[in-house]
């Protein structure tokens, strides 16, 4: 009785049901409707897409229960990564206007989301429930250091080059630097999951008092691989009905006269749903550890594999690919990552990093409605 039980929690009926019609859905509008969408049709899309976000954290949470910290979490950061590098591409490759500063555009309000929308809700959240919340100093460090690293090489830096005019790299800078993030982020990953892995795990660890409904015993090996089929599912539904609903986002929001970068910032939260809601959700639980291992581990992958993959292409296609960022956008940038450094310098957090977090992250809304 006890292993039906533990069946039905890991795999519930909606758990399944919700990717499977997410896919069926994405075939329709791909391939029937050519991604015309009209009322119904979005408002049926947005439905999918939002749910198919909660099944992508249950079935993340899953696998990272069977796994442990932090395999689990760096499993989310990279599938989710992966599947937004292949949206990237086909975006690019389809010719449309303005490619050339999308990978751009969406590392930067990843960048921005993760670290002060996600990050900050994790930390006012949780120290709002527990008053005082403490991490692995060396973990976050590590993940800090390879971030601003990666962030400065390339959005900033770019800016500053001569060999090519505009905030772009030549085609040999554009090749070092893609293969430079690439390992930088594997290196990142060995030092995460095995030769420092003990700077990632959370001092105390409170996976059986996570969640008071879940049963102690973990999932068998079929259910692990069947949540892991459905959350690459879910996650590749979650993209591809945000590249549907882009288009009517963008014509919505060009009618009210908004900023068209505002989309970019729209595509990157939804991407990125199914992460901020499984990191707030551990850090009100207490595990402001694993939250991190989430936020930054997101952070990371997007660069350490979006730049590569787009480099590349951009080399193989000659496609023009802008890297740099605005003065403004570079301003918001080194705030961000200077604030995260002061914020997790000591190793406990409390409501007030959580609110400047906050704060920075709308003052960037603010700075893309308004320019």
């Amino acid at each position: 009785m006890k292993q039906n039980s533990t069946t039905i929690k890991y795999l519930s009926w909606w758990s399944i049901l919700v990717p499977c019609l997410s896919i069926a859905i994405v075939i329709y509008i791909y391939l029937i409707s050519k991604e015309n969408l009209n009322i119904a049709n979005t408002a049926i899309v947005t439905l999918f897409l939002f749910t198919s976000v909660f099944a992508a954290v249950h079935h993340a949470e899953v696998i990272a229960h069977k796994t442990g910290e932090p395999y689990g979490t760096l499993l989310l950061a990279v599938a989710i990564t992966i599947i937004e590098v292949a949206l990237i591409i086909s975006l690019m490759l389809s010719g449309n206007e303005n490619t050339a500063a999308l990978a751009r555009d969406t590392v930067f309000a990843t960048i921005m989301i993760v670290l002060n929308c996600i990050i900050g809700l994790c930390l006012l959240l949780g120290a709002a429930k527990h008053h005082e919340q403490s991490f692995g100093v060396f973990g976050v460090n590590a993940a800090l250091s390879s971030l601003t690293t990666l962030s400065v090489f390339t959005l900033i830096l770019p800016n500053f080059t001569t060999s090519k005019q505009g905030p772009a790299y030549s085609s040999s800078q554009l090749v070092f630097v893609g293969f430079f993030s690439l390992i930088l982020y594997l290196t990142f990953v060995l030092i995460q999951t095995i030769r420092h892995r003990n700077y990632f795990i959370p001092k105390e660890s409170v996976e059986l008092n996570y969640n008071e409904n879940q049963l102690l015993q973990k999932p068998t090996l079929l259910q692990t691989i069947n949540s892991s089929i459905l959350l690459i599912i879910s996650l590749f539904s979650i993209v591809l009905l945000a590249k549907a609903l882009s288009q009517p986002t963008e014509n919505l929001i060009l009618s009210f006269g908004l900023p068209k970068s505002l989309v970019a910032i729209i595509i990157a939260g939804v991407v990125l749903l199914p992460e901020g809601l499984s990191a707030i959700k551990a850090a009100k639980h207490n595990q402001l550890q694993t939250s991190l291992n989430l936020a930054l581990g997101s952070a990371l992958a997007t660069i350490g594999l979006t730049i590569p993959v787009v480099s590349f292409f951009s080399a193989y296609y000659q496609m023009p690919l802008t890297l740099g960022l605005d003065n403004k956008s570079i301003v918001l940038l080194l705030l961000s990552l200077l604030i995260s450094i002061l914020s997790f310098g000591t190793g406990r957090t409390t409501v007030l990093q959580g609110a400047i977090h906050l704060l920075i992250f709308a003052v960037y809304l603010l700075l893309s409605l308004i320019p």
